[in-house]
Formats: C-alpha cells, structure tokens, sequence
C-alpha cells in the first residue's frame, strides 16, 4: 500500500455527524466548521433523549456521542493542535477524518504542532516530506534547529528538483517516486511512547491545495513510518543529486 493508497482509505470512511433534539442553526453552524472535512452533518429529534446532543458515526457503526454545547465550545476547535489530553470525545474521534483543501499556510500550521512536538520531547525519530528539495532548502534553519536536538533523529525527503543545499546533523532522502513528489508529510515517532505519537498527510491534488489527514493512532503513525523506511533507503548528507 503506498501513501496515496492509504490518503484515500480514509478518504473512503465518511463520517456522520447527527445533531439531535436542537434549531436548526446548530447544524448550519457545524456545517460551516467542518466545511473542509469529510463529514456530512444532518440533523435528528428524540422524543425522550436529551436536549442539543449530537452522534458520530460510520455507516452502521455508532463512534461516540456527545453534548452540542461540547463541541461548539470555541475552545475546542477542529484544527490539530497534537495535544491528545486535551481532546474531547467527538473531536479525538474525527482525528483520521480528510480534510480538504487546505492551502500551503494551513499545512505549514499543522506541520509544525508535530514539529513542536518532536522539539519539546527531543528524543525519537522525525520525518518530514517536503514534495521538493528546494522546499527543504527554505527550512533549513527550522529542520538544522530540530537536529541540533542529541537524541532526535530528523529525516527529511524530497525531490531532487535542484542540488542538495548544504545542512548539517539531520538526513536528506533523494527521492525521484511520485508519491513523495506529491505528498506533503511529517511524521513522529513519539521516542517510541505511543501517546506521544503524531502524523500529518496530505497529497497536493490541484495546485498547492492539499487534500489528507492528521492522526495520533500508534499503528497508522508506525505503518508510515515502516513503510518510509522500507521504501526509501537513498541518501544523501554532502550534497548533490
């Protein structure tokens, strides 16, 4: 299974999203929030269920179900912040829904949540896919500060569209596959403590709008990064092509 085959797995698994027992301004309001997911919200009454509740579901399967006032909290937004002990149950379930469209600054926001991550622990393995080499050239400083890190172990892999600029302490995979031309990934082991676990990714489907999925499930992050390191063993750390 390559990264695209997995992007569109999950693509695959909509989600539902049932608001019961309020207006109907609750669901316009969700709607609008997770506009750019792959979540279809409808609305639903109960004759004894309680008031302004909603379901998470998958096809036949019941997820999770929460109060309304939960999730349109402002305080509990949609967005990967990669803090899992601060999620809340609608919202830690939606972690391997697709997002779409989200543009180069958005992609860069969630990047670096993991980023920080791997920072604040600094111990572990980070990869980052960055489509092109001279996108990792214009992080240099970022990724150089990340790998002055003794015990973080920073890969970084891209298409060789110009020369491999000059770094220092962290690796540079070559890589001339498809998938890493156009998929956009960052990915962290959690130094081996499953908690701690974090993947963005995406695939650029139109020009520079990207389309895939932020997740903390131990055994999506371990099957990508398995898959990495068994399909990418070309390096390069002195340059060139």
């Amino acid at each position: 299974m390559s990264l695209t085959e997995l992007i569109t797995g999950v693509e695959a698994h909509e989600m539902v999203l049932t608001v019961f027992n309020a207006d109907s301004d609750a669901a316009d309001d969700l709607r609008e929030r997770f506009a750019d997911r792959n979540l279809i919200v409808t609305e639903g009454t109960t004759i004894d269920g309680p008031e302004e509740y909603v379901v998470l579901s998958k096809g036949e399967e019941f997820i999770t179900a929460a109060s309304l006032d939960e999730i349109r909290n402002p305080t509990l937004d949609a967005d990967p912040h990669f803090e899992g002990g601060r999620h809340r149950a609608i919202l830690d379930h939606l972690d391997e829904t697709m997002f779409t469209s989200y543009d180069a600054k958005q992609m860069v926001a969630a990047s670096r949540e993991i980023e920080d991550r791997a920072w604040r622990i600094g111990a572990g393995q980070l990869h980052a896919g960055f489509q092109n080499i001279s996108i990792i050239e214009s992080q240099l400083d970022v990724y150089e500060q990340l790998a002055s890190k003794r015990n973080l172990d920073v890969h970084a892999y891209g298409y060789p569209d110009i020369d491999v600029p000059s770094h220092e302490g962290f690796t540079v995979h070559i890589e001339r596959a498809e998938e890493i031309a156009r998929s956009w990934f960052v990915i962290y082991d959690g130094a081996g403590v499953d908690s701690n676990k974090c993947a963005l990714l995406a695939e650029e489907r139109e020009p520079r709008e990207f389309y895939g999925f932020w997740t903390y499930d131990p055994s999506t992050v371990d099957w990508i990064l398995d898959h990495l390191n068994s399909t990418y063993g070309m390096v390069e750390t002195d340059g060139g092509r």
